[in-house]
């Protein structure tokens, strides 16, 4: 069970309620700050003071007074209105997160809103209910305004959820899990949808994606070097600690503990003096890239417990306070720098993909064909792995450079930091189609080498992948292959790297 106290999440427990699917419920101190924070807006309602969202009207109407008998309905008006999101929805997990995510910022007691209303939040997690959210409509600051109001109205029954297997209509599945729809108080609608929430959730999911893609990638890498003959002294730890990057000194030791057995590795001066970037430039590049998922996790972690709403309550000196906590901009950048690291893991892959099918480049089969010329081989994979790369350096492009005003200039620079996140999911998944390309093209050429020459490690990844697409005896249709790895990369090789004193817990 994961109590919930708007303090305590980390990449660990999102991982274990998000995917292995435990149960959450509300730490009894977080239950008691959100009463108490509650009846300071009841109070402050009373008193008819002037607060912005509760019984004002939004972004250019907050002049705008509200009757008092009008609030509720003002909240509903809200997400109606807003709920403008359209194309393709997010990901059960994604909408997983964000579930997650918006109870948590709920608990930590200074967004006004009643007990039941963070209870059908996690009802909805321990009951697999999913919210279906379109993907575009956010601008990442006044919040996931979009996005965030398709979630907000499943709990009150609108709209559609995830449920039981199937995409169905939300009042039927709340009904099904013996759950009831909520209606929404003053301050409801708009502490629900005022936040970064979808932002935060596609940037998890991009980082626990790229976090187990970057150990693909040393380790696929690891086995092109071996069939390119790579040079090892590359490596040596002193080369690498002259430097002083621990990322880089990290991903130097990990292919050396990945290589340390191998017969197929030479040494400076054996074939050649220096290898090509691609090979001698791992660690550094690779380690880099390690660094910027690093960044991103720590950002991703703060913003998880963050309270990202607007206005909000402070019972201690019972005020209430209107700020730009909304504002995306730490996640959007976090998200554009991400999106460097993912580019470059997959630039150097295509590279090593060119090495290894390029016989003007290696001394092995041209095109690692079996019949070269009546054949193609590999060829057009790799053309594959270069267009997937181009299309990442257009997504690569910073979102958050870019504001558009909106609500009649009121709200005058946004984060776009959803795009960001977006951005950067999209090219995880190219990105894994590159790596899974490079497998495939890996294992053909040690083929070629010998596979009881290869290390233990890149053996038992051989053997794995092999159960996965045969070898290449003759051409056929290599976009299945290159589907069925990418597939298995993303679901199933979650654990590959058992040598653990090298394998920090990022």
């Amino acid at each position: 069970m994961i109590y919930l106290t708007g303090n305590n999440l980390t990449m660990d427990t999102v991982e274990r309620v998000v995917f292995q699917k435990e149960k959450v419920a509300l730490e009894g101190a977080a239950r008691l700050a959100i009463q108490k924070n509650r009846s300071t807006v009841e109070a402050l309602i009373a008193s008819r003071d002037t607060m912005y969202g509760i019984n004002t009207g939004f972004g250019k109407f907050s002049d705008v007074i509200i009757d008092e008998a009008d609030l509720d309905t003002l909240q509903l008006n809200l997400l109606y209105s807003h709920a403008c999101g359209v194309g393709s929805p997010f990901s059960e997990s994604i909408s997983r997160v964000m579930l997650l995510l918006r109870a948590n910022t709920l608990a930590k007691g200074h967004s006004g809103v009643r007990i039941e209303l963070v209870e059908q939040l996690i009802a909805f997690l321990n009951a697999e209910i999913h919210p279906v959210i379109p993907q575009q409509g956010s601008l990442g600051a006044s919040g996931d305004l979009a996005p965030l109001s398709h979630l907000a109205l499943t709990l009150l029954g609108e709209g559609s959820v995830y449920y039981a297997g199937k995409q169905q209509d939300a009042n039927v599945a709340i009904r099904k899990a013996g759950l009831s729809p909520i209606r929404l108080k003053a301050k409801e609608g708009l502490a629900l949808i005022n936040g970064t929430q979808a932002m935060t959730a596609v940037g998890v999911i991009a980082y626990i994606e790229f976090h187990r893609l970057l150990i693909q990638s040393e380790h696929i890498s690891a086995m092109t070097f071996e069939a390119l003959r790579g040079i090892i002294d590359a490596f040596d730890s002193a080369l690498h600690a002259a430097r002083g990057h621990k990322e880089q000194e990290m991903v130097a030791a990990r292919m050396r503990i990945l290589l340390a057995d191998s017969k197929l590795i030479t040494k400076q001066g054996e074939l050649r003096v220096q290898d090509a970037y691609s090979l001698r430039c791992i660690p550094q590049v690779l380690g880099a890239s390690w660094q910027t998922l690093l960044y991103a996790k720590e950002k991703l972690e703060v913003e998880m417990n963050a309270v990202t709403d607007n206005p909000l309550i402070f019972s201690e000196i019972e005020k209430v306070i209107s700020g730009g906590n909304f504002h995306g901009q730490p996640i959007a950048f976090a998200m554009d720098f991400l999106k460097l690291g993912i580019a470059e893991t997959a630039n150097i892959a295509e590279r090593r993909i060119e090495r290894l099918v390029n016989p003007q480049l290696n001394d092995l089969p041209p095109f690692l064909s079996p019949n070269p010329g009546l054949e193609s081989g590999a060829m057009i994979m790799q053309y594959t792995a270069a267009s997937l790369v181009s299309e990442n350096k257009t997504l690569a492009h910073p979102a958050s450079v870019d504001s558009i005003p909106s609500s009649a200039n009121q709200e005058d620079h946004v984060s776009m930091g959803t795009i960001g996140a977006r951005h950067a999911f999209q090219m995880l998944q190219n990105t894994r189609r590159v790596i899974a390309i490079e497998l495939i093209c890996a294992m053909q050429a040690v083929e070629y080498r010998g596979i009881d020459r290869m290390s233990l490690s890149t053996r038992k990844l051989y053997k794995a992948a092999r159960l996965q697409v045969p070898s290449i005896t003759q051409d056929r249709i290599f976009s299945k292959d290159i589907e069925t790895l990418a597939n298995w990369l993303k679901h199933s090789w979650h654990k590959i790297d058992e040598q653990q004193p090298v394998q920090q817990k990022w």
